[in-house]
């Protein structure tokens, strides 16, 4: 027995390492995607005329496909049917076609007026449309790949470290989302709104390498193994498994804190870049710093408390302390007046503990809930039941947002309008492109919207729809009368600099006079967040009291002696 098992090739720590790390970088590139346009939802809105609900649609549509055409579902039963290695060869491959739709349809430029009808939902900016079908697609492929990774660690960790190497897995994922947090910004700044998608599409193509070479290590796992087990057909997975599966009620317990906790984090992340700039007043070069701490502590974090959890069990507890964590660090942002910078940096931080304590015992609990054969639909469920929220809650924020904001949209639009009235008449008679003047056009609007917003210190005014046309016609003339001394033929890249200079400062000055609103208010975003930090408390006592009764061995560790 002893020799059958040395031939596996799990036993070799370097090997199931290696096909570990492969695994994982296939997802990293979808964990960047992902909050790739979240750091730039201010120029998305001031630069391509988006709003908040536009954002909120875009972001929810990650899960279109996967809720509504059960596309997590058939993953899940493909995943168990074709096995890890063609599965996840073909989810890389969805991930980079929807990346690239997102890209043209970002780069591409519309008509102002175009507008698609969907029923239900009314007119929809076709722009906004493609985008969100692209990550609709990408989202199919991220969930397919998910599932896949988490049964490929069972199947090469089970009895071993395995909450040690899902936490591993977890954490190289999360680089990918500090680095998009930190490097989208600037690209988007320093090249052009597009730049950040391109650097996906780049990871994309190393993302379905990396599987690739996964497969060829996999192959070898199964030949190593061939002697040691004999396939069993009552192993197998049949349809009717799913019924076992959702009559279970600790499955049921785990799924549903697994989309409350998820919710209460993944959208925040979305829209914490754009909460740091409009309540904190942090610089948006900097902004998405805070809100990568905590992926880059998790990228810490969570391994550690994996390992805790393999070697002294605990894990119903776990995941109760992540919860209490993530109710006072959502009570505490909430608070209005608190809007000092370093406090959200901290709080941050502490959700990052949060964070690591939840998924690092959730997800290895799952198999001791959920027999092997049936893992790959189990997950899936439970996946496709946390898109439920990822799918509903950036809506419902983005609507709220919105609701309670309804003037910041249309004044950031007043404000392009004008800028782009301005300079377009100033330049447009000389020998400057159009691309050259969109340029200008773009930098002008995002650094006088971000200054306003990061420095103004006025009450704001309330300003009527029928008002805002002539806000933004004072601020179209300010801005002309300043452009008239700039001389337009000399050095193009001098003049366009000073042309964008004049724009933001007199800009800046008729926006200041005026009193425009141009910051949003994140109090009732944040109480929907609080609200869901508190049912993920009341549903990981729910599963504690389940395992007491069912004996799944939550509290126990994982690694067999």
């Amino acid at each position: 027995m002893t020799e059958k098992i040395k031939q596996s090739l799990r036993d070799s720590a370097k090997a199931r390492w290696t096909a570990l790390i492969l695994a994982s970088l296939s997802i990293f590139g979808a964990y960047y995607f992902n909050y790739a346009l979240s750091t730039i939802k201010p120029m998305l809105e001031s630069i391509l005329g988006w709003n908040s609900e536009d954002f909120g649609t875009y972001t929810s549509a990650y899960a279109w496909f996967n809720v509504f055409l059960f596309m997590l579902i058939f993953s899940g039963f493909i995943l168990d049917k074709l096995g890890v290695r063609k599965t996840g060869v073909g989810a890389t491959i969805v991930m980079f076609v929807g990346t690239a739709l997102n890209y043209w349809a970002v780069k591409h430029e519309f008509p102002a007026d175009a507008v698609v009808n969907i029923p239900l939902l009314g007119q929809m900016p076709t722009q906004v449309l493609l985008s969100s079908l692209g990550f609709a697609i990408f989202g199919v492929g991220t969930e397919a790949i998910g599932i896949t990774i988490s049964k490929a660690v069972v199947r090469w960790f089970k009895g071993k470290e395995m909450a040690l190497a899902m936490g591993m897995q977890m954490s190289i994922a999360r680089l990918g989302t500090a680095l998009a947090l930190v490097i989208s910004l600037p690209l988007a700044k320093n090249f052009t709104v597009t730049s950040p998608i391109l650097f996906a599409l780049v990871v994309m193509v190393m993302g379905v390498v990396s599987f690739i070479l996964f497969s060829l290590l996999d192959i070898k796992l199964d030949k190593s193994e061939d002697t040691v087990k004999t396939k069993n057909p009552e192993d197998e997975f049949k349809i009717k498994d799913i019924v076992l599966i959702i009559s279970n009620l600790g499955f049921w317990y785990i799924a549903i804190l697994c989309v409350l906790f998820y919710s209460a984090v993944f959208p925040f992340l979305f829209y914490a870049t754009d909460l740091m700039i409009n309540k904190y007043g942090v610089s948006p070069y900097l902004a998405g710093l805070i809100p990568s701490l905590l992926p880059f502590g998790t990228i810490i974090l969570t391994p550690i408390f994996g390992g805790i959890y393999d070697k002294y069990g605990k894990g119903a507890s776990i995941m109760i302390i992540g919860s209490i964590i993530l109710i006072i660090v959502h009570g505490v942002l909430a608070i209005p007046g608190l809007t000092l910078w370093w406090i959200a940096a901290v709080m941050v931080i502490i959700l990052g503990i949060g964070f690591s304590l939840v998924p690092s015992a959730m997800w290895p609990s799952v198999p001791k809930i959920i027999p092997e054969k049936q893992l790959g639909t189990a997950y899936a469920v439970i996946f496709w039941i946390q898109n439920i929220g990822l799918l509903f809650i950036p809506l419902i924020l983005g609507f709220v947002l919105n609701s309670t904001n309804p003037e910041v949209s249309p004044n950031k639009i007043a404000v392009k309008t004008a800028i782009e009235d301005a300079f377009t008449k100033k330049l447009s008679t000389s020998n400057f492109t159009e691309k050259e003047i969109g340029v200008a056009i773009e930098k002008a609007t995002g650094a006088v919207v971000d200054s306003i917003v990061q420095y103004s210190v006025y009450e704001p005014a309330i300003i009527e729809n029928d008002e805002v046309t002539r806000v933004q016609n004072n601020i179209y003339d300010n801005i002309s009368q300043s452009l008239i001394k700039i001389d337009v033929n000399g050095n193009k890249d001098a003049v366009l600099n000073s042309v964008i200079e004049a724009g933001i400062e007199n800009g800046f000055k008729a926006i200041e006079k005026n009193r425009l609103n141009l910051r949003y208010n994140y109090f009732y975003d944040m109480l929907l967040f609080l609200s869901l930090s508190l049912l993920s408390l009341i549903f990981a006592f729910l599963l504690k009291i389940e395992d007491k009764k069912k004996g799944y061995g939550l509290e126990l560790p994982n690694i067999e002696k």
